[in-house]
């Protein structure tokens, strides 16, 4: 809490009010991209779109985010200090949906245009957000969930967290999809694994030791999946299906030797694009799409090589 009340009093008008030349070149734009972190390929994949539209539309970006997933404290200190220089725009994506909002209100009322990527947050200050529809991609998982198990069983959920958009939306998609339409199905548990392969690795053995019967499990992010798959490998259980969320190397390789039956994958180059290409037409006051769909696929052994999928998978 200290660390967070210092920021917000840091982050005065004073100081989001430092002249342009400090934060730009002459007539260049600076576009700072807060991530949620870098643990995972996604963002990288995520990093290279926002490079790619940088340089098409001739602007500066910076692209950071925390070592890890859970710290959300560290992301706070980012955004303050990425708001303090005077951007053109921001692009941010919350690691929790609310706990930004302070500094979002600040950058709204100095005239920094947000665009929201990947994770939304709980406000309407982000004039857009690019990104997944992260329940209808978890509903999908939960109608491959059912069909691979027969419509009958036991399943379980290894869970990124609890206060991001993405991780609220995925978790809430599939188990939603699966009460609404699957009565013999029963979600028997929903774990955090904080989104950490090694986390979720022993949240997933844990499930498994309380739930022998379980047939299968769904990871919503690439540290869980992979967590889950490493898990069942450890503890040697059979017949389970497991469904997973992104498209990292390791993913791709647990469908193709059959470890894992199919994962959603994203569109992570499209969100990075998406968000500079907001970003750049909200500071010259043109109209943005307040919900920037970047699309995903559902994809196993069957589809992998598909030109379309093939497109946005990512090692």
């Amino acid at each position: 809490m200290f660390t967070r009340r210092f920021i917000l009093g840091a982050l005065s008008a004073a100081a989001l009010s430092v002249p342009a030349s400090v934060a730009t070149a002459a007539d260049e734009l600076y576009i700072p991209l807060v991530s949620k972190g870098f643990q995972h390929q996604f963002w990288q994949a995520v990093k290279s779109g926002a490079e790619q539209a940088a340089e098409e539309y001739g602007v500066r970006i910076t692209f950071e985010g925390p070592d890890n997933e859970t710290m959300v404290d560290r992301q706070i200190d980012m955004l303050a200090a990425a708001l303090a220089n005077k951007p053109a725009a921001i692009g941010f994506a919350a690691l929790d949906s609310q706990a930004a909002i302070p500094l979002l209100r600040q950058a709204n009322e100095a005239g920094i245009p947000v665009i929201a990527f990947d994770s939304g947050v709980d406000s309407d200050i982000p004039l857009a957000t690019a990104t997944t529809d992260n329940a209808l991609a978890a509903g999908m998982a939960a109608d491959k969930m059912a069909e691979l198990i027969g419509g009958k069983g036991k399943v379980a959920v290894v869970a990124h967290d609890q206060t991001s958009r993405t991780g609220i939306d995925r978790r809430d998609g599939f188990v939603s999809r699966i009460e609404a339409n699957y009565p013999g199905i029963e979600v028997v548990t929903v774990q955090y694994g904080q989104g950490d392969h090694l986390k979720s690795t022993e949240v997933t053995k844990a499930i498994l030791t309380a739930n022998p019967d379980l047939n299968g499990i769904f990871g919503t992010n690439e540290g869980s999946a992979i967590g889950v798959v490493n898990g069942v490998q450890e503890l040697g259980a059979e017949g389970l299906v497991i469904i997973g969320y992104d498209s990292g190397k390791a993913q791709q390789d647990a469908i193709r030797s059959g470890l894992m039956a199919g994962a959603i994958t994203q569109n992570p180059v499209g969100i990075g694009y998406e968000t500079v290409k907001a970003a750049v037409m909200a500071q010259k006051g043109e109209a943005v799409p307040a919900l920037i769909d970047t699309g995903f696929y559902y994809y196993d052994a069957s589809n992998i090589d598909d030109p379309k999928v093939a497109a946005v998978l990512y090692d």
